[in-house]
């Protein structure tokens, strides 16, 4: 038999975080940042969150990543209080690229339809 706990647990961390860096966190580095995807190993020890904005400029890139890193501590904290878990994972944020490559692709699908 399958076991899925791992995926219910990556998407309640996603909508809690979602919930949390909308409501909680007060620092404009991450007002316009989405979270995109969670990915939380099979021990449920350790949790990648995967985010992405709507700039396309490596200096907001940059400083959204600062701002996460500094609410880390805040958004592991509230989501122990939130979840219902042994043990809080550790939380580790990542730029989501899959985003920019979609509108990469997108570009060159327009650009084969001009010609």
């Amino acid at each position: 038999m399958a076991n899925y706990r791992d995926r219910r647990v990556a998407h309640e961390i996603l909508r809690e975080v979602n919930d949390i860096l909308r409501k909680t966190v007060r620092d404009p580095r991450v007002q316009d940042v989405t979270i995109t995807d969670v990915r939380v190993t099979g021990d449920l020890q350790q949790a990648t969150i995967f985010y992405s904005i709507l700039s396309d400029l490596a200096s907001d890139k940059e400083k959204a990543q600062a701002g996460l890193e500094k609410a880390s501590g805040l958004v592991r904290r509230e989501l122990g209080q939130r979840l219902t878990l042994y043990k809080t994972p550790e939380i580790s944020f990542e730029l989501d690229s899959s985003v920019q490559y979609g509108n990469k692709i997108d570009e060159m699908i327009r650009n084969l339809h001009k010609d």
